[in-house]
Protein backbone atom coordinates (compact mmCIF):
# COMPACT_ATOMS: atom_id res chain seq x y z
CA UNK A 1 0.00 0.00 0.00
CA UNK A 2 1.20 3.65 -0.82
CA UNK A 3 2.28 5.54 2.00
CA UNK A 4 -0.55 7.45 3.70
CA UNK A 5 1.20 9.53 6.56
CA UNK A 6 -0.61 13.19 6.65
CA UNK A 7 1.36 15.82 5.10
CA UNK A 8 -0.37 18.74 6.64
CA UNK A 9 0.47 19.34 10.65
CA UNK A 10 -2.07 20.61 13.32
CA UNK A 11 -4.61 21.58 11.56
CA UNK A 12 -7.90 20.25 11.70
CA UNK A 13 -10.91 19.56 8.14
CA UNK A 14 -14.10 20.65 9.23
CA UNK A 15 -16.74 19.99 7.12
CA UNK A 16 -19.87 21.31 7.40
CA UNK A 17 -23.40 19.67 6.42
CA UNK A 18 -26.00 20.81 4.53
CA UNK A 19 -27.86 17.73 2.34
CA UNK A 20 -27.11 18.17 -1.22
CA UNK A 21 -25.01 21.69 -1.01
CA UNK A 22 -22.47 19.67 0.36
CA UNK A 23 -22.01 18.80 -3.53
CA UNK A 24 -19.96 21.84 -3.43
CA UNK A 25 -17.50 20.54 -0.76
CA UNK A 26 -17.13 17.46 -2.40
CA UNK A 27 -15.84 19.23 -5.30
CA UNK A 28 -13.06 20.83 -2.79
CA UNK A 29 -12.45 17.46 -0.96
CA UNK A 30 -11.90 16.04 -4.52
CA UNK A 31 -9.31 18.91 -5.67
CA UNK A 32 -7.88 18.21 -1.93
CA UNK A 33 -7.27 14.48 -2.56
CA UNK A 34 -6.23 15.16 -5.97
CA UNK A 35 -3.14 17.50 -4.88
CA UNK A 36 -2.38 14.95 -1.98
CA UNK A 37 -3.08 17.69 0.78
CA UNK A 38 -3.49 15.05 3.72
CA UNK A 39 -4.69 16.83 6.89
CA UNK A 40 -4.46 14.80 10.13
CA UNK A 41 -7.58 14.90 11.55
CA UNK A 42 -11.34 15.27 9.62
CA UNK A 43 -14.67 16.22 11.10
CA UNK A 44 -18.37 16.31 9.35
CA UNK A 45 -21.87 16.91 10.36
CA UNK A 46 -24.32 15.47 8.72
CA UNK A 47 -23.41 15.11 4.67
CA UNK A 48 -20.20 16.47 5.88
CA UNK A 49 -19.85 13.29 7.59
CA UNK A 50 -20.24 11.46 4.35
CA UNK A 51 -17.35 13.75 2.87
CA UNK A 52 -15.22 13.22 5.61
CA UNK A 53 -15.14 9.50 5.07
CA UNK A 54 -14.55 9.67 1.71
CA UNK A 55 -11.65 11.76 2.00
CA UNK A 56 -9.93 9.22 4.44
CA UNK A 57 -10.45 6.74 1.77
CA UNK A 58 -8.61 8.87 -0.21
CA UNK A 59 -10.91 7.96 -3.44
CA UNK A 60 -11.99 11.18 -5.42
CA UNK A 61 -14.65 9.60 -7.57
CA UNK A 62 -16.08 7.95 -5.15
CA UNK A 63 -16.16 11.59 -3.62
CA UNK A 64 -17.86 12.70 -6.75
CA UNK A 65 -20.47 10.42 -7.47
CA UNK A 66 -21.50 10.52 -3.68
CA UNK A 67 -22.98 13.79 -4.59
CA UNK A 68 -23.55 13.71 -8.33
CA UNK A 69 -24.08 10.31 -10.23
CA UNK A 70 -25.84 8.75 -7.34
CA UNK A 71 -28.91 11.13 -7.97
CA UNK A 72 -29.19 9.86 -11.75
CA UNK A 73 -29.95 6.14 -9.81
CA UNK A 74 -33.73 5.34 -9.96
CA UNK A 75 -33.49 4.44 -6.58
CA UNK A 76 -32.07 7.87 -5.59
CA UNK A 77 -35.12 9.35 -3.94
CA UNK A 78 -37.74 12.00 -4.34
CA UNK A 79 -41.53 12.14 -4.58
CA UNK A 80 -42.28 9.00 -5.30
CA UNK A 81 -39.62 7.21 -2.98
CA UNK A 82 -41.49 9.42 -0.35
CA UNK A 83 -44.97 7.67 -1.10
CA UNK A 84 -43.65 4.59 -1.38
CA UNK A 85 -42.33 5.65 2.80
CA UNK A 86 -38.72 5.12 1.77
CA UNK A 87 -38.09 8.74 2.52
CA UNK A 88 -37.46 11.61 -0.25
CA UNK A 89 -34.01 10.33 -0.09
CA UNK A 90 -33.71 6.53 -0.11
CA UNK A 91 -31.46 5.74 2.79
CA UNK A 92 -31.33 2.18 2.48
CA UNK A 93 -29.83 2.65 -0.68
CA UNK A 94 -27.76 5.16 -0.74
CA UNK A 95 -25.64 3.64 2.30
CA UNK A 96 -25.30 0.37 3.00
CA UNK A 97 -27.12 -1.10 -0.57
CA UNK A 98 -24.88 1.32 -2.69
CA UNK A 99 -21.77 -0.56 -1.04
CA UNK A 100 -23.34 -4.26 -1.11
CA UNK A 101 -24.46 -3.81 -4.67
CA UNK A 102 -21.12 -2.09 -5.99
CA UNK A 103 -22.87 1.44 -6.78
CA UNK A 104 -20.83 3.24 -4.60
CA UNK A 105 -17.95 1.17 -3.76
CA UNK A 106 -15.63 2.21 -0.59
CA UNK A 107 -11.85 1.36 -0.46
CA UNK A 108 -12.02 0.08 2.90
CA UNK A 109 -8.40 -0.94 3.81
CA UNK A 110 -7.04 2.96 2.52
CA UNK A 111 -9.90 4.24 5.20
CA UNK A 112 -8.27 2.05 8.01
CA UNK A 113 -4.72 2.05 7.46
CA UNK A 114 -5.19 5.88 6.83
CA UNK A 115 -3.87 7.84 10.29
CA UNK A 116 -6.11 10.79 9.79
CA UNK A 117 -8.31 10.90 13.39
CA UNK A 118 -12.33 11.26 12.49
CA UNK A 119 -14.75 12.26 14.44
CA UNK A 120 -19.04 12.51 12.88
CA UNK A 121 -21.92 12.94 15.33
CA UNK A 122 -25.56 12.18 15.24
CA UNK A 123 -28.67 13.07 17.73
CA UNK A 124 -30.47 10.96 19.87
CA UNK A 125 -33.95 11.58 18.91
CA UNK A 126 -35.31 10.81 22.30
CA UNK A 127 -32.83 12.04 24.55
CA UNK A 128 -31.65 15.27 22.25
CA UNK A 129 -28.10 14.25 23.65
CA UNK A 130 -25.56 14.71 20.99
CA UNK A 131 -23.55 11.25 19.97
CA UNK A 132 -19.69 11.39 18.70
CA UNK A 133 -18.39 8.87 16.98
CA UNK A 134 -14.72 7.92 15.49
CA UNK A 135 -13.25 5.01 13.59
CA UNK A 136 -12.97 2.93 16.52
CA UNK A 137 -16.81 2.74 16.63
CA UNK A 138 -16.61 1.53 12.68
CA UNK A 139 -15.00 -2.18 12.70
CA UNK A 140 -16.66 -3.21 8.78
CA UNK A 141 -17.74 -0.88 5.81
CA UNK A 142 -21.57 -1.78 6.61
CA UNK A 143 -21.23 -0.62 10.22
CA UNK A 144 -19.38 3.06 8.90
CA UNK A 145 -21.54 3.82 6.21
CA UNK A 146 -24.75 2.52 8.99
CA UNK A 147 -23.60 5.60 11.17
CA UNK A 148 -22.84 8.04 8.50
CA UNK A 149 -26.71 7.17 7.66
CA UNK A 150 -27.60 7.67 11.07
CA UNK A 151 -25.97 11.18 11.53
CA UNK A 152 -27.52 12.33 8.21
CA UNK A 153 -31.06 11.22 8.72
CA UNK A 154 -32.90 14.79 7.91
CA UNK A 155 -35.86 14.64 10.22
CA UNK A 156 -39.07 13.38 8.18
CA UNK A 157 -37.55 12.97 5.19
CA UNK A 158 -35.24 10.55 5.88
CA UNK A 159 -35.84 7.12 7.35
CA UNK A 160 -34.17 6.72 10.93
CA UNK A 161 -32.29 3.89 12.26
CA UNK A 162 -31.56 2.73 15.41
CA UNK A 163 -27.60 2.59 17.04
CA UNK A 164 -26.89 1.47 20.70
CA UNK A 165 -30.96 1.16 20.80
CA UNK A 166 -32.04 4.89 20.08
CA UNK A 167 -32.88 6.09 17.15
CA UNK A 168 -30.84 8.84 15.47
CA UNK A 169 -31.14 11.53 13.43
CA UNK A 170 -29.14 14.33 11.47
CA UNK A 171 -26.27 15.70 13.89
CA UNK A 172 -26.82 19.05 12.46
CA UNK A 173 -30.07 18.60 14.99
CA UNK A 174 -27.15 18.96 17.91
CA UNK A 175 -24.10 20.49 19.31
CA UNK A 176 -23.00 22.94 16.75
CA UNK A 177 -26.14 22.96 15.12
CA UNK A 178 -24.54 21.93 11.42
CA UNK A 179 -20.44 23.33 11.84
CA UNK A 180 -18.66 20.55 13.61
CA UNK A 181 -15.70 23.04 14.80
CA UNK A 182 -16.58 21.78 18.10
CA UNK A 183 -15.24 18.41 17.47
CA UNK A 184 -12.24 19.85 16.44
CA UNK A 185 -11.69 22.21 19.34
CA UNK A 186 -12.71 19.46 22.11
CA UNK A 187 -9.83 17.40 20.73
CA UNK A 188 -7.00 20.30 21.38
CA UNK A 189 -7.06 21.59 17.63
CA UNK A 190 -6.12 25.21 17.24
CA UNK A 191 -6.21 25.62 13.53
CA UNK A 192 -8.94 24.93 11.48
CA UNK A 193 -9.65 24.27 7.57
CA UNK A 194 -13.28 24.77 7.01
CA UNK A 195 -15.68 24.01 4.38
CA UNK A 196 -19.26 25.96 4.37
CA UNK A 197 -22.20 25.42 2.45
CA UNK A 198 -23.49 28.85 2.65
CA UNK A 199 -21.39 31.93 0.87
CA UNK A 200 -20.46 34.30 2.88
CA UNK A 201 -22.59 36.67 5.23
CA UNK A 202 -25.23 33.75 5.19
CA UNK A 203 -27.67 33.68 8.75
CA UNK A 204 -30.23 31.95 9.44
CA UNK A 205 -33.22 33.44 10.30
CA UNK A 206 -35.27 32.01 13.32
CA UNK A 207 -38.96 30.29 12.90
CA UNK A 208 -41.99 32.19 12.68
CA UNK A 209 -44.72 31.99 14.94
CA UNK A 210 -46.55 30.31 12.38
CA UNK A 211 -43.51 27.89 11.26
CA UNK A 212 -43.20 27.29 15.08
CA UNK A 213 -46.95 25.98 15.42
CA UNK A 214 -46.42 23.64 11.76
CA UNK A 215 -43.43 22.44 13.52
CA UNK A 216 -44.93 21.56 16.81
CA UNK A 217 -47.43 19.54 15.47
CA UNK A 218 -45.02 17.87 12.82
CA UNK A 219 -42.72 17.18 15.91
CA UNK A 220 -45.65 15.77 18.37
CA UNK A 221 -44.38 13.40 20.67
CA UNK A 222 -40.91 13.85 19.85
CA UNK A 223 -40.06 17.48 21.75
CA UNK A 224 -36.40 16.88 21.72
CA UNK A 225 -36.34 16.97 17.77
CA UNK A 226 -38.98 20.42 18.37
CA UNK A 227 -36.57 21.88 20.69
CA UNK A 228 -33.47 21.37 18.69
CA UNK A 229 -35.64 22.91 15.42
CA UNK A 230 -36.30 25.74 17.05
CA UNK A 231 -33.41 26.77 18.58
CA UNK A 232 -31.00 25.94 15.62
CA UNK A 233 -30.95 29.60 14.05
CA UNK A 234 -30.06 30.82 17.13
CA UNK A 235 -27.27 28.19 17.62
CA UNK A 236 -25.87 27.68 14.12
CA UNK A 237 -25.99 31.60 13.95
CA UNK A 238 -23.56 31.89 17.53
CA UNK A 239 -21.07 28.86 15.85
CA UNK A 240 -20.84 30.75 12.33
CA UNK A 241 -19.68 34.11 14.84
CA UNK A 242 -17.47 32.04 16.72
CA UNK A 243 -15.58 30.97 13.49
CA UNK A 244 -15.55 34.33 12.06
CA UNK A 245 -13.50 35.47 15.56
CA UNK A 246 -11.55 32.32 14.51
CA UNK A 247 -10.77 33.45 10.61
CA UNK A 248 -10.38 36.99 12.33
CA UNK A 249 -7.02 35.79 14.27
CA UNK A 250 -5.59 34.01 11.47
CA UNK A 251 -6.65 30.51 12.94
CA UNK A 252 -9.21 29.52 10.61
CA UNK A 253 -9.40 29.77 6.65
CA UNK A 254 -12.79 29.55 5.74
CA UNK A 255 -13.80 28.04 2.37
CA UNK A 256 -17.44 29.31 1.50
CA UNK A 257 -19.37 28.96 -2.10
CA UNK A 258 -18.85 31.82 -4.24
CA UNK A 259 -22.60 31.34 -4.52
CA UNK A 260 -25.13 28.43 -3.68
CA UNK A 261 -27.95 28.01 -6.40
CA UNK A 262 -29.58 24.69 -5.04
CA UNK A 263 -30.94 23.73 -1.94
CA UNK A 264 -30.88 20.73 0.24
CA UNK A 265 -33.02 18.49 -1.21
CA UNK A 266 -31.72 18.78 -4.71
CA UNK A 267 -31.64 15.89 -7.06
CA UNK A 268 -31.17 17.01 -10.75
CA UNK A 269 -27.58 15.21 -11.93
CA UNK A 270 -26.63 18.17 -13.87
CA UNK A 271 -27.30 20.91 -11.65
CA UNK A 272 -25.24 18.88 -8.78
CA UNK A 273 -22.49 18.52 -11.35
CA UNK A 274 -22.50 22.09 -11.93
CA UNK A 275 -22.35 22.66 -8.36
CA UNK A 276 -19.40 20.33 -7.86
CA UNK A 277 -17.45 21.81 -10.32
CA UNK A 278 -18.19 24.94 -9.22
CA UNK A 279 -16.18 23.78 -6.15
CA UNK A 280 -13.50 21.80 -8.32
CA UNK A 281 -12.94 24.94 -10.10
CA UNK A 282 -12.74 27.16 -6.52
CA UNK A 283 -10.38 24.84 -5.09
CA UNK A 284 -8.25 24.69 -8.21
CA UNK A 285 -7.79 28.69 -8.21
CA UNK A 286 -7.18 29.16 -4.25
CA UNK A 287 -5.16 25.85 -3.66
CA UNK A 288 -1.39 27.56 -3.44
CA UNK A 289 -3.22 30.00 -0.97
CA UNK A 290 -4.17 27.63 0.86
CA UNK A 291 -0.97 25.53 0.91
CA UNK A 292 0.61 28.51 1.74
CA UNK A 293 -1.77 28.93 4.78
CA UNK A 294 -1.59 25.26 6.04
CA UNK A 295 2.12 25.82 6.20
CA UNK A 296 1.85 28.39 8.30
Amino acid sequence: MEDLSCNVADVALVLEGGGMRAAHTAGIVAALIEHEVWFPYACGVSAGSSNAVNYLSRDPLRTRRSFVEIAGDQRFGGIGSLARHNGFFNADFLYERAIQDGTLPFDWETFCANPAGLRIQAFERDTGRTVIWTKTDMTTPLEMVSHVRAGSTMPFIMKPIEIGGQVMLDGGLGEGAGIPLHLAEHDGYQRFFCIATRPAGYRKKPMGRGQRGLMQRVCAGQPKVFEALATRAERYNAALDHLDELERAGRALVVRPEQMPIHNTETNVARLAQVFEMGHALAEREMDRWLDWLRG
